[in-house]
């Protein structure tokens, strides 16, 4: 019996996915309070239609049924660590621009960003599990960011924390499904 198929290692697979369920769900609560915190703060309208952004992943699904458990979960891991990036880079931004002024925006937007950290954390041990090798952080970072108006730079804001809204949902039902008998990633196996 191999390692990753073991008891114990199918014991561990099952706590990990239970664990990342809590993570996904608790980071989706909290990037939405944000969004609407986010919203407000930067006098956006919430209905607003922003096009998609360079770098941001998108959490589409058409090609789920195309892709192994392994494959998601890497898709999951290289969207997380862009978001990681994205969101240090709007940090920066809030400080450079409001400075205290709004310092809870800015320490709501440090929690979720440790969170995605967390949770790419948290990704990379399920790949390890699996006897994964985990891409190395280069490979995934999204491009330079252009010199973008203020007006500009909170449109992006708003169209990363959506995104990231749909990602943490997205991974929290890949995360729900039952491991399948076929020995690929738990709960990653299976579409929606």
């Amino acid at each position: 019996m191999a390692a990753a198929d073991s008891p114990s290692a199918a014991l561990r697979r099952r706590d990990l996915c239970s664990r990342g369920i809590r993570l996904a769900g608790k980071m989706r609560a909290d990037v939405v309070d944000l969004l609407d915190a986010y919203v407000e703060q930067q006098g956006l309208d919430a209905s607003a239609s922003v096009a998609a952004v360079e770098g941001v992943p998108l959490a589409a699904v058409e090609r789920w049924d195309e892709q192994t458990g392994t494959q998601r979960l890497l898709e999951n891991l290289a969207a997380y660590r862009a978001f990681r990036a994205l969101l240090a880079q709007m940090l920066e931004e809030q400080r450079e621009q409001l400075g205290e002024a709004d310092a809870g925006l800015g320490r709501a937007l440090a929690a979720v960003l440790l969170q995605v950290s967390a949770f790419a954390y948290h990704l990379e041990e399920l790949l390890r599990l699996e006897s994964r090798g985990i891409p190395g952080e280069e490979e995934d970072g999204p491009p330079p960011p252009p010199r973008l108006s203020r007006f500009e730079q909170k449109l992006r804001g708003l169209g990363v924390l959506r995104e990231l809204a749909h990602w943490a949902v997205r991974s929290e039902r890949q995360l729900a499904k039952p491991s399948p008998a076929s020995g690929a990633a738990p709960g990653l196996a299976e579409s929606p």
